[in-house]
């Protein structure tokens, strides 16, 4: 039998053990923590960098041809556009019937108060007229349902709501190959929509060019409220609605905020002579 010296050296091994082995998890424990904390660092920063390739990714510019960014740290002088040649409409393979049905499925909270158009019927036949009133100057735009009726249709619904009006064109490219205004963001950062999405209005053959009105996506069949007004060349694949066209005033307004750059000098920014919406109307 075991004398009470003995029990009280078994038991101080046993304890001895014991804190010896919880050091050790601990020890690991620490370890294991500091492993997940860099696997967490590098996956945020894999995925920003994704997320931002993503967000500024057109599918058709020529970064290698972007300007350079000003050394002087003085805003970088855009394009002059001006005397380029405008193209004409597209035109479908094969017309759409006299009417079409139109679906606008939430998709997110909008930007900013505003109810979807109502899902139907909608015609294909005649355009519409709409003028666009900017800090910068008004551009005047021609909306042809045959192209898009129910892109068309989207921006009416928005327009007459007042959803554009006090919102801010938040982006412009200047790249040759990519030379654009961005507008239709009511938060201004570019992420923004009107709360639903519609279908892509895009056939073989589509191409782009100065004086055509298109727009923005998130990838396909992600169309909001986000559109783009071309005044130069625009090197993209056929998967941005064309809804319509910029009228000569419109293109001599864009032409001088153009010339006037963009605010990171690299060719992707905000214009430096801002875009300011005070309200579209149509009809």
């Amino acid at each position: 039998m075991a004398t009470n010296e003995q029990r009280r050296e078994a038991a101080k091994r046993k304890l001895a053990a014991q804190q010896e082995h919880r050091a050790e998890r601990a020890k690991k424990q620490k370890k294991n923590a500091t492993a997940a904390v860099i696997v967490t660092v590098l996956v945020v920063a894999l995925l920003g960098g994704a997320l931002y390739a993503l967000s500024t990714a057109w599918g058709g510019g020529d970064g290698d041809d972007q300007a350079a960014a000003p050394e002087t740290g003085a805003p970088a002088a855009g394009p002059d556009t001006s005397g380029l040649p405008t193209v004409p409409l597209p035109t479908r393979p094969e017309a759409l019937p006299a009417s079409v049905n139109c679906t606008y499925a939430p998709d997110r909270e909008p930007s900013k108060p505003v109810n979807p158009p109502a899902d139907g019927e909608v015609t294909t036949e005649g355009t519409v007229p709409a003028t666009v009133a900017t800090s910068a100057g008004t551009i005047d735009l021609t909306l042809d349902r045959a192209l898009a009726p129910c892109t068309v249709n989207s921006f009416v619904n928005l327009a007459e709501q007042g959803y554009y009006a006090d919102t801010s064109c938040h982006r412009m490219t200047t790249s040759p190959g990519l030379q654009v205004l961005q507008c239709g963001d009511p938060t201004g950062q570019g992420a923004g929509g009107p709360g639903y999405s519609f279908a892509d209005e895009v056939f073989d053959g589509l191409t782009y060019g100065r004086g055509l009105l298109a727009m923005a996506n998130a990838g396909p069949n992600t169309n909001g409220s986000q559109f783009f007004m071309i005044f130069g060349d625009a090197q993209l694949p056929p998967d941005y609605t064309v809804f319509g066209s910029i009228g000569p005033e419109g293109l001599q307004t864009i032409d001088t905020v153009a010339a006037g750059g963009e605010d990171t000098g690299s060719g992707d920014g905000r214009p430096n002579i801002p875009v300011d919406i005070s309200d579209v109307t149509v009809g």
